[in-house]
């Protein structure tokens, strides 16, 4: 055979055959891979050659040499830690000044006189004056922590509030547009004033509690199945729908 043929059988290539033919095995790398091609080609040409591999001066063939061609000069790499320093230096400043900045004010006011609000400073200035310098006394004010009564409603007015979930449907005055239709949940409430509702359907009355001016509505008289159904005059008194 020739060499192309034993190359293309062990799909080496032609110069690693013709190597391996004239012991020229420093070229074709590692001990293992020598070791490895000297196999397949025995087995290829049905050698043993075994023994001819352990005495044979394979292990003389050293692998390559790994050498660093990237050298980093010293001053380089002080360089670079002094940088990496500097932008963590400039990130914590970033942050850190205008959060100083922002509270500077809060905490810079520490000097400023507290004087109490029960009693003025004229009075205690009277208070030390003779009778005749002194000023007339005044009364502190106190603030009142009892709550605002609540604002009267208008005459007439309609307020519908949910204890439980209820499903309501509310026209205006003209009977055509739609207030509000949908569940409404309980703790929910609508008000409305005289003359602005026209038509009412309350789901769940049990749960539905209506006041006209203030005073409860019974809506037992327009209810029926559990469903309310009632109009509203302009004057903001109650009928049962009539139809």
């Amino acid at each position: 055979m020739s060499i192309e043929q034993v190359a293309s059988q062990l799909r080496m290539t032609v110069r690693s055959v013709a190597n391996l033919e004239s012991d020229d095995w420093t070229s074709l790398g590692a001990p293992v891979f020598v070791r490895g091609q000297l196999r397949s080609y025995s087995r290829l040409l049905g050698v043993d050659i075994e023994p001819y591999i352990e005495q044979a001066p394979v292990a003389a063939v050293a692998p390559s040499t790994l050498v660093s061609h990237a050298h980093t000069p010293g001053y380089q790499r002080l360089a670079e830690q002094i940088g990496r320093r500097a932008i963590y230096v400039a990130i914590t400043a970033a942050i850190a000044v205008p959060v100083w900045l922002g509270t500077r004010s809060h905490f810079g006011n520490g000097d400023l006189a507290v004087q109490s609000l029960d009693v003025p400073a004229t009075i205690e200035q009277a208070e030390s004056a003779s009778p005749e310098q002194a000023a007339p006394r005044r009364t502190p004010l106190v603030a009142s922590i009892a709550s605002l009564p609540a604002a009267p409603q208008a005459a007439g007015a309609l307020t519908i509030t949910f204890n439980g979930d209820s499903w309501v449907e509310i026209l205006a005055a003209d009977n055509q547009r739609v207030l509000e239709r949908g569940l409404l949940t309980a703790g929910q409430q609508r008000s409305y004033a005289p003359g602005e509702v026209g038509r009412i359907k309350l789901g769940n009355v049990n749960a539905v509690e209506v006041k006209r001016g203030g005073a409860i509505v019974d809506l037992e008289p327009f209810s029926r199945a559990n469903v309310a159904r009632f109009t509203l005059s302009s004057d903001g008194s109650l009928a049962p729908v009539a139809n």
